[in-house]
């Protein structure tokens, strides 16, 4: 069983992003199902966003990055930010930053 954290980073003020909507989702059968909603904090972080820990399988963490730029007045490219991923079957912790800027995206395995 694995935990997932996040982190997302406004690259471009070099701050971090705070109150940007996060969404976890897990491949079924039947579709994408949800299982976990945020909200990044004043340090742009979920802690505990999984406090129960997650089975193997396929993932997609998605970041609602273009509310966070429309609210602080900046034109951007990107609606969202998504990372899909798949956790192995032996379990671990995943932390998953976005780093965002009103152009661009990225990612990384974090600590």
């Amino acid at each position: 069983m694995s935990t997932i954290t996040t982190h997302i980073l406004d690259t471009a003020l070099g701050k971090p992003a705070a109150g940007v909507a996060v969404s976890l989702e897990q491949r079924c059968p039947e579709g994408w199902l949800p299982v976990v909603q945020g909200c990044t904090d004043r340090d742009g972080r979920i802690g505990d966003f999984t406090p129960t820990p997650l089975a193997p399988g396929h993932y997609r963490l998605t970041a609602e990055i273009g509310d966070y730029f429309a609210e602080g007045g900046r034109d951007a490219l990107y609606v969202s930010a998504q990372i899909d991923f798949v956790i192995p079957a032996t379990g671990s912790h995943f932390h998953l930053p976005f780093l965002i800027s009103p152009w661009s995206w990225s990612t990384y395995r974090g600590s």
